[in-house]
């Protein structure tokens, strides 16, 4: 028989026992996921006790519990709830002493998710393995919404070259000042902010199709993803979450930009400024990314990296998670979130940002 729930089922992750940095008294895991199991260590204490130190069995169970739920989490289902489970305590857990916590999905269907998980001491010894059984309540609604430029890829240097040389033999300056006060804008829009005014439409169309040009024949063995972020999109897709990238550049210079780092097939759309109007801080282009995926943009989380786009982001009623690589935190303190580099986000912070 399924379980009757009759709760407020919305994510609150600060107070949850497992994980909740609100919670005073909780755990406090921090899991990681490396696209097949999750981890995470714990080291109980004597408030933990049960026996005179040694770790009680129901704070066990609930490691375990708590790491095999995240191992559904990461499937793509948005709420479950444990409906059976199995434990098999192998060997006591000392208080003071490092537990390992490992667990993973072993079948996964429509309504039901099967788990195992397994607590172990620093030396390898077991100490409990688990066996359970998850309802689904709710798939995954949640929709991811990548910046291009430095998020995905470092093609920054490149674009900065690729205005100089266009501009340059125009007796028209510009700075990498001038460029990072922009980034994330459409590159009609970037134009008109460094020219001197008198350009004409046909003028500005002519600039920027040598500039995308210029920087087409640059990007070539030139562009890189930052670390891990491949094996981020690639753990994304395979949970079933949709992602979508969305840039202001012009679709050949994305196309030109993704085949060279391989990472076209980990999107299910990408959108680009061909055919947006309004260039960022306007939301137009995550609003028609949203509408692409067929997602409620209250359940988009952008990941961005500049001022303007934070900006759209947030114009648009969608969460943002800034990457404060070539902005400060101030100036990027009105998204949600703020990490130092790409390299600090994994399924597992986006998923305790919905």
């Amino acid at each position: 028989m399924l379980p009757k729930l009759e709760v407020d089922n919305s994510s609150d992750f600060g107070f949850c026992f497992g994980c909740g940095e609100d919670n005073p008294i909780g755990l406090k895991l921090h899991p990681t996921y490396d696209g097949e199991k999750v981890k995470a260590e714990f080291t109980p204490q004597k408030v933990h006790q049960g026996w005179k130190n040694v770790t009680h069995g129901g704070i066990l169970y609930s490691l375990l519990d708590e790491i095999t739920a995240y191992a559904i989490l990461c499937c793509g289902i948005d709420f479950g709830i444990t409906t059976k489970s199995q434990i098999k305590f192998r060997h006591v857990a000392p208080t003071g002493e490092l537990i390992q916590i490992t667990g993973w999905v072993t079948k996964l269907t429509k309504r039901l998710i099967e788990t195992e998980g397994i607590l172990t001491l620093k030396d390898g010894t077991v100490i409990a393995e688990l066996s359970s059984q998850f309802y689904v309540f709710r798939q995954a609604r949640s929709a991811f919404l990548w910046d291009l430029d430095t998020i995905i890829s470092n093609a920054i240097p490149l674009h900065l070259a690729a205005w100089q040389e266009t501009l340059k033999h125009r007796k028209m300056a510009f700075t990498k000042e001038s460029l990072m006060s922009l980034l994330g804008a459409k590159d009609d829009f970037i134009l008109r902010k460094v020219s001197p005014g008198n350009l004409s439409e046909k003028d500005i169309m002519s600039i920027t199709e040598e500039k995308e040009a210029n920087l087409r024949q640059k990007i070539t063995g030139n562009v890189q993803p930052p670390p891990g972020i491949s094996d981020l999109l690639s753990i994304i897709k395979k949970g079933n979450f949709k992602q979508a990238l969305v840039s202001s550049s012009p679709q050949k210079t994305i196309d030109s930009i993704t085949s060279n780092l391989n990472v076209q097939d980990y999107f299910d759309c990408i959108v680009s400024g061909d055919g947006i109007d309004k260039s960022k801080p306007n939301p137009q282009i995550y609003l028609s990314a949203a509408k692409k995926l067929g997602a409620d943009p209250k359940e988009c989380i952008v990941i961005e990296n500049s001022p303007l786009g934070v900006e759209a982001a947030k114009t648009a009623g969608m969460r943002c998670m800034a990457v404060a690589d070539h902005h400060s935190q101030q100036e990027l303190n009105h998204a949600g979130r703020v990490v130092s580099s790409p390299e600090e986000i994994d399924l597992i912070s986006l998923i305790r940002y919905t």
